[in-house]
C-alpha cells in the first residue's frame, strides 16, 4: 500500500490534461488579471489592522523590517510556486504540484491543509470585513444590532462561550454574495476584483502621500526600541521582535498563492502566473512598508494596539487628515472583499482538481454548461465558509490559516528540490533560482515562523490533520483513479 499511496503523477500527463480542454474551465485570464487577483488577495486586514499590532507588541517603528522579512519568506516560497505554475499549468495549486513530486498521499494533505488557507480563511476575513462594515455604517448614522452583526461564540483561548449574539450576519451576506459572483465566471469576478483593487490602491496611496507630510521623525526613535520581558514570560522588541513581527504580519501576504489556482483559466499561464504572482507581492510588500512607515511616524508604536491603527494615526496628525476618515473606512471595506472573493475562488479549484483525481466525489468535478466554472465546489465552499463565518471567532480562525498556509508553502519549497533531482529535464518556462538555496532558505524561514505560532494552534493543526488522513484512508485512496489504473499500481516515474 506504502508505494501506492506514494505513487506520483507524471508532469507529462498533467500537461496533457492541462492542454486538452477536458477541464471545461474557460481561459479567460491575462497578466494584469492574475496580478490584480494577487494584490486583491493580499491588500486587506493586513495593512489596515496587523500593521499597529504588530508595530505596539513586538517590533516598534521596526516593524518596517518585519514586513521584510516576512516578504522575504514569500518571495522565496513564491519563486518555487511560480515554477511549478509555469511547468505545470492547470487547476489544483500546491496540491497538484504536491502530486507531481511527492506522492498522492501527501498531495492529499496538501489539499487538505489548503482548505485552512482558502476556506477558512476567506470565512476569518469575512467577519474581519464585519467589523469594518458596521464601523463604517456607523460613522453614517446607520446602527446595527449586536446580536445580527457579531459571532454567537467567543474563544479565549482555552474554552467557547455564548456571546449572546445570533449571528454574525454581514459576514455570511458578503460571503453568499461573492459565490453568486464566482459561479456567474471568473471573468466577471476578475472585473469586479480589479475595479475593487484599483479603488483600495488608491486610498491606500492617499494616506501614504498625505501622511508622510505630517510625520514627526521622532517617533521613530528609537528604531529598534530595547528588548522587554513581559509579566507573563514573554518578550518583544528587539531584534526577537521583528522575527515575531513577522510572524504576526505574515497573514498580510496569505492568498498570493491563490493565483496559482487559477492556472487552468489563464490566458497563457507559462508566461503569466510567474508574473501575476511576484508582481502583485512585490507591489503589495512596497506598499506594506510605506504604510508601516507612516503609521509609526505619525504617532508612537505605543499607541497602535487598537482595531483601527490607520484612524488612530491620521487622528494624530490633527484636522488637516481628518477628510481620509472616511476614505480609509472604504477602503478597509472595499479590501476586505476582494480578499474573501479571491479566497472563495481558490478553494473551488481546489475540491476541483481532487475531485478530478477521484479523492473526492464526482460532484465537486462539474462545470457549468453556461458560465464554465466549477459552480457545485463553488456553492459548496461558499456555504461552508457562511456557516464558519457566522458562528466562530476571528482570533480563532486566524491562527488556523496561519500555520496551514505556512506548511502548505514549506511543502511547495521542498517540491521544488525534488523535483530538481528526480527530473532535471523537464522544460521549465520559469526556473527558481539559486536551487537549492532559493527553497531551502522559503523552508526555513516559513518553518520558523510556525514555530513562533502558538502550542494550541499546533495542536488544532494535528487534529484536523488527522481527520484528513482518516478521510483519505476511508474513501480517497479507494476512489483514487492513479490507483485504480494500470499506471497507479506502482509509483509513478517522473518524465
Amino acid at each position: 500500500m506504502s508505494k501506492n499511496i506514494f505513487a506520483t503523477k507524471s508532469v507529462a500527463h498533467l500537461i496533457r490534461e492541462s492542454e486538452s480542454g477536458e477541464n471545461g474551465l474557460k481561459r479567460t485570464l491575462s497578466a494584469t488579471n492574475l496580478t490584480m487577483l494577487g494584490i486583491g488577495a493580499i491588500i486587506g486586514a493586513g495593512i489596515f489592522v496587523l500593521t499597529g499590532t504588530a508595530a505596539a507588541n513586538a517590533a516598534g517603528p521596526a516593524i518596517v523590517l518585519s514586513f521584510i522579512v516576512a516578504g522575504l519568506g514569500c518571495l522565496f516560497a513564491g519563486l518555487c510556486y511560480a515554477e511549478f505554475a509555469s511547468m505545470i499549468p492547470i487547476a489544483g495549486s500546491a496540491y497538484t504540484y504536491g502530486y507531481a513530486t511527492l506522492g498522492e498521499f501527501v498531495a492529499w494533505i496538501i489539499g487538505w491543509d489548503l482548505i485552512l488557507e482558502y476556506l477558512f480563511g476567506a470565512a476569518t476575513v469575512a467577519v474581519g470585513w464585519s467589523g469594518n462594515f458596521v464601523s463604517l455604517l456607523n460613522s453614517l448614522g446607520i446602527s446595527v444590532p449586536v446580536a445580527i452583526a457579531s459571532a454567537p461564540l467567543a474563544y479565549d483561548g482555552s474554552s467557547f462561550a455564548f456571546t449572546g449574539s445570533y449571528i454574525n450576519l454581514p459576514a455570511v451576506l458578503l460571503i453568499l454574495v461573492m459565490t453568486c459572483l464566482l459561479v456567474v465566471g471568473i471573468q466577471e469576478s476578475a472585473r469586479f476584483n480589479n475595479l475593487v483593487v484599483v479603488i483600495k490602491i488608491a486610498i491606500v496611496l492617499l494616506v501614504i502621500a498625505f501622511g508622510f507630510r505630517y510625520v514627526d521623525a521622532a517617533n521613530w526613535e528609537p528604531f529598534i526600541p530595547a528588548r522587554e520581558i513581559l509579566p507573563d514570560g514573554g518578550a518583544r522588541y528587539g531584534w526577537q521582535g521583528i522575527i515575531q513581527g513577522a510572524a504576526i504580519v505574515f497573514f498580510s501576504y496569505i492568498g498570493f498563492d491563490a493565483v496559482s489556482t487559477a492556472a487552468q483559466e489563464a490566458k497563457n499561464p507559462q508566461r503569466d502566473m510567474p508574473v501575476g504572482m511576484l508582481m502583485s507581492l512585490g507591489i503589495c510588500t512596497l506598499l506594506y512598508v510605506l504604510m508601516s512607515l507612516v503609521l509609526t511616524g505619525l504617532t508612537s508604536y505605543s499607541n497602535l494596539n487598537v482595531p483601527d491603527p490607520v484612524l488612530v494615526a491620521l487622528e494624530a496628525a490633527g484636522p488637516a487628515l481628518k477628510w481620509l476618515y472616511f476614505f480609509t473606512g472604504i477602503g478597509a471595506v472595499a479590501g476586505l472583499a476582494s480578499v474573501v472573493l479571491v479566497m472563495l475562488m481558490g478553494q473551488p479549484r481546489i475540491f476541483f482538481a481532487m475531485s478530478r483525481d477521484g479523492l473526492l466525489p464526482s460532484l465537486f468535478g462539474k462545470v457549468h454548461h453556461k458560465y464554465k466554472t466549477p459552480y457545485v465546489t463553488t456553492i459548496v465552499s461558499g456555504v461552508i465558509a457562511a456557516i464558519v463565518a457566522g458562528i466562530f471567532p476571528i482570533g480563532l480562525l486566524g491562527e488556523l490559516v496561519s500555520i496551514g498556509t505556512l506548511l502548505a508553502f514549506v511543502i511547495v519549497c521542498g517540491g521544488i528540490i525534488v523535483l530538481r533531482y528526480r527530473s532535471p529535464h523537464l522544460h521549465r518556462p520559469f526556473r527558481t533560482p539559486f536551487v537549492p538555496l532559493v527553497p531551502l532558505l522559503g523552508i526555513l524561514i516559513c518553518g520558523y515562523m510556525m514555530l513562533n505560532l502558538g502550542f494550541d494552534t499546533w495542536l488544532r493543526l494535528i487534529i484536523w490533520m488527522a481527520i484528513g488522513v482518516l478521510v483519505y484512508l476511508f474513501y480517497g485512496r479507494h476512489h483514487s483513479k492513479l490507483r485504480n489504473s494500470a499506471e497507479g499500481k506502482d509509483p509513478v516515474p517522473l518524465p
